[in-house]
């Protein structure tokens, strides 16, 4: 069985946006400042590049208990015994992602519309991701923002975690943890910053405040 699962802080790795710091090191100090959750989402790395940088990342985070889900890639999840994989609209379907990975592993889905959401449901996804919240320049492929009132709709319609992604920044995240969200999947705002650790830590440290 799955054993629970901390959503809260999720980060979504770019090393594009990483300042030309080394990856892993960007993502080992956003760890250590509370990041609960981390995908590798590199579209532009060759398979050899990007096996090679979960490999690196599993065996870091193992020791930090901290799960690693690879984005789209199923066969590179399988690979390194990472604890998930997450898929879009046009990626696998998610069933086929939950035959192939087993019962017991992560399963998350890209959620853009309502009607989608019961479909990740019955198709076996463990979270869902909601997406976008805001505009944002990281993601140039979604749709209409869900918005707040958005966010708030999509929580009365199933208990399955929900997280969403897309322009969240310290200056919101109190409002959109708010709506009853699960967690929050940050890029930039951490990838970007001039300390992940220190920008991880007022994240987590803002988010505590909802949950009180």
């Amino acid at each position: 069985m799955l054993k629970i699962i901390d959503y809260s802080l999720y980060l979504v790795t770019d090393q594009g946006l990483s300042m030309g710091r080394d990856l892993v090191d960007v993502v080992m100090e956003a760890v250590a400042g509370g990041v609960s959750i981390v995908q590798i989402r590199e579209k532009s790395s060759e398979t050899k590049a990007f096996y090679d940088m979960a490999r690196a990342l599993k065996s870091r985070l193992s020791k930090t208990q901290t799960p690693l889900i690879i984005n789209d890639r199923v066969d590179v999840a399988l690979a390194v015994d990472a604890e998930g994989v997450h898929v879009g609209q046009s990626d696998l379907p998610c069933h086929i992602v939950r035959t192939m990975l087993g019962p017991d592993k992560i399963v998350g889905v890209s959620i853009n519309t309502y009607e989608q959401i019961k479909e990740a449901e019955q198709q076996g996804a463990t979270y869902l991701s909601l997406s976008p919240v805001y505009p944002t320049p990281t993601k140039t492929d979604t749709t209409e923002p869900f918005g707040l009132s958005g966010l708030q709709a999509a929580r009365k319609m199933t208990q399955k975690p929900l997280i969403t992604i897309g322009g969240i920044n310290q200056s919101n995240i109190r409002e959109i943890m708010s709506t009853g969200m699960d967690g929050v999947a940050l890029v930039s705002a951490i990838c970007s910053a001039p300390s992940p650790k220190e920008a991880a830590a007022e994240l987590s440290g803002l988010i505590s405040e909802v949950r009180k």
